[in-house]
């Protein structure tokens, strides 16, 4: 029989009435990679994949769970990626909706359904078969797929011997709770433990092996495509072409490195430069005499913005934030730093030298039980805390003060000062040249994202109120 061609304006789409009454199957075309383009992205994302802390490898589709449900905010939807190898996956269905969207493999996906019910299958095993559907998916194609809880479904190369995989997708399983889940099943999905093959049912092995006894070309398939007309001659020449180019892309992309890279630019709060330390500044009272630099900058959070804690907690934060969000810019600096200076035989650090000494392993003692300090001051009610940082080094001194002051408003006030003494030619001339950029860069540079990492790790809905303040709670 002559194959009915239509020509569509939009997407290439089908849509699979079931056979049982429930939810149609939903396919549609969106988008053409390029030749080989198929292969590669299922070999690269799969690789990341495996990566996964979550990773799970069974019944030849191995999957990470992205996304996880959030029951106690009324959202029971889940998020995986999931790959299909070139010998396909087995047949099999699972009790919740499903909507994915996939990348086929250089070798085009055959994607199979039947929405025959089990009541239907018990009744004639060969029910599984009449509502047997097929929909043939072109070589490197971005597509669309939903169909609704119960449907069995399996996917695989369009042809038996390709060395192409079959599919790469992100699915989207709309309610993990939903459909006739066994009640095992049903309380490690409430526990948020699933994972694929724990949702998944095979078919039976008398239905598997009615249809292995069946021939492609005795079920009822549809093709999509979009560059040209399914088994055309163009369409041949492309296919072959991409099935040759896939093997290839995707050897390439299981070379390059796997992983990836992820940088945070945080709302860029104002910094403003104080012409001198706060009054009752730990900075003050050090290094009173040849000092030959000093710098001051605050940045305000507003109130509600920071959890209602005593100022010692949140300078810890802060404190904490200066080792853990180390801007990139400031880090490259040191390490040209530390390459110049080593043959000199100065001290080296990681972190920007006006916090640098929170790395130091001789403090003689510590705020917060953790980190090594010079000198530290906590006001009685608790409002106000700062702490002195600094070393010595062979040409010069420097003292770095952190403070932060809870006001009356509610508003938080981080500060960082600093004050270097010179103790030779060397160290004026090397303060010299950093002095501009050290006041209107470094400094501001180092308080952003510290604070934002106070921003980002108190929350302040979890937070005792304001009125508690005081440094027992320290």
């Amino acid at each position: 029989m002559d194959d009915i061609l239509q020509q569509v304006a939009s997407f290439p789409s089908v849509t699979l009435a079931s056979a049982s009454g429930g939810l149609p199957i939903e396919v549609s075309l969106i988008a053409q990679l390029g030749v080989g383009g198929g292969d590669a992205l299922v070999h690269s994302a799969s690789r990341r994949q495996r990566g996964h802390a979550a990773f799970v490898d069974a019944l030849d589709e191995p999957s990470v769970r992205i996304g996880a449900m959030d029951l106690e905010r009324g959202d029971a939807s889940s998020l995986y990626t999931f790959a299909v190898g070139p010998t396909g996956h087995p047949f099999h269905r699972h009790a919740g909706h499903r909507v994915f969207t996939a990348i086929s493999g250089s070798g085009g996906a055959r994607l199979r359904f039947s929405t025959a019910s089990d009541a239907q299958v018990a009744a004639d095993p060969r029910a599984f078969v009449r509502a047997l559907r097929h929909v043939h998916i072109p070589p490197d194609c971005l597509f669309t797929v939903r169909f609704g809880g119960g449907t069995w479904h399996q996917f695989l190369p369009l042809r038996a011997e390709a060395h192409s995989p079959a599919l790469f997708a992100i699915s989207c399983h709309t309610n993990e709770l939903g459909g006739d889940l066994p009640e095992d099943v049903r309380a490690r999905v409430a526990a948020n433990a699933a994972d694929i093959p724990t949702l998944t049912q095979v078919l039976p092995p008398a239905v598997q092996a009615l249809l292995d006894t069946l021939a492609p070309e005795a079920v009822h398939t549809t093709a999509l495509s979009l560059e040209a007309p399914p088994q055309s001659l163009l369409s041949t020449l492309c296919a072959q072409a991409r099935r040759l180019a896939g093997p290839i892309r995707g050897r390439l992309a299981q070379w390059q490195g796997a992983g990836g890279f992820q940088s945070d630019r945080p709302a860029r709060r104002a910094v403003r430069a104080l012409a001198e330390p706060p009054r009752d500044s730990l900075l003050r009272d050090h290094l009173p005499e040849g000092q030959r630099h000093q710098d001051s900058c605050a940045l305000t959070v507003e109130r509600g913005e920071l959890p209602a804690l005593p100022a010692p907690v949140l300078l810890a934060s802060v404190l904490e934030g200066f080792l853990e969000r180390r801007p990139v810019t400031v880090a490259w600096m040191m390490a040209t730093r530390n390459v110049l200076v080593k043959p000199l035989r100065l001290r080296t650090s990681p972190l920007g030298c006006p916090v640098s000494s929170l790395l130091s392993r001789d403090a003689t003692q510590y705020f917060a039980g953790r980190f090594p300090v010079l000198d530290q001051r906590v006001s009685a009610d608790g409002r106000r805390a700062q702490v002195l940082l600094g070393a010595d080094d062979r040409h010069l001194r420097f003292r770095s003060c952190v403070g932060v002051e809870v006001l009356a408003s509610g508003d938080v006030v981080v500060t960082l000062g600093t004050r270097v003494q010179c103790l030779n030619t060397f160290g004026r001339v090397y303060m010299a040249l950093i002095d501009r950029a050290h006041r209107r860069y470094i400094s501001p540079a180092l308080l952003r994202p510290a604070v934002e990492h106070a921003l980002a790790t108190l929350p302040v809905h979890a937070q005792p109120s304001l009125a508690v303040l005081a440094p027992a709670h320290v």
